[in-house]
């Protein structure tokens, strides 16, 4: 009986070892809630300072560091107009209002980006990874791509109202 003992006490040493460790894995995913940025073409870099002088604080908030805004909380829901939607940062187009769909989720959809328009990475902040997307001109988080969306594409660009302004057709150059 008292060989078993220390077997049983190391058992419970490597138990215990491997359940930190394992523990201490799934803190550092979670911690490091998103993967490398897609590189930004055409870069609009400014300072910390000058996106907060630049942006109101909302927008700043979704744009420069990945807030969500509350759901049916954006006037742009209820935008008909043919236009372009562009990043609220850089003003770069990033959808047509022809791609725009009423979800059901609360924030403005669509079914594809203007090519180019976007970069992609993995966000791990759910601990489920998801697919982010952002501005390719100035780097600003817009929301996230899921493959529930309608036909043709399948794909649902769920995006902040806030990190988007629109465009009508009329008033474009």
């Amino acid at each position: 009986m008292t060989a078993a003992a220390p077997n049983l006490s190391r058992r419970r040493l490597l138990l215990g070892l491997f359940g930190a460790a394992g523990s201490a894995g799934l803190f550092f995913l979670w911690r490091q809630s998103r993967s490398p940025v897609d590189e930004v073409d055409n870069p609009l870099q400014l300072s910390e300072a000058e996106w907060q002088q630049r942006l109101a604080p909302a927008a700043y908030a979704v744009l420069r560091q990945a807030a969500t805004e509350r759901p049916f909380s954006s006037a742009l829901l209820g935008e008909k107009r043919i236009g372009q939607y562009c990043c609220a940062g850089c003003e770069q187009p990033l959808f047509e209002s022809s791609a725009k769909y009423d979800s059901g989720t609360g924030w403005p959809s669509f079914t594809e980006a203007i090519a180019g328009s976007l970069g992609f990475q993995t966000d791990y902040k759910l601990v489920v990874p998801r697919t982010e997307y952002h501005c390719s001109r100035c780097g600003g988080h817009q929301g996230h791509v899921f493959n529930d969306g309608p036909a043709p594409t399948g794909k649902r660009f769920c995006n902040n109202g806030v990190a988007l302004t629109f465009v009508p057709a009329a008033d474009q150059g």
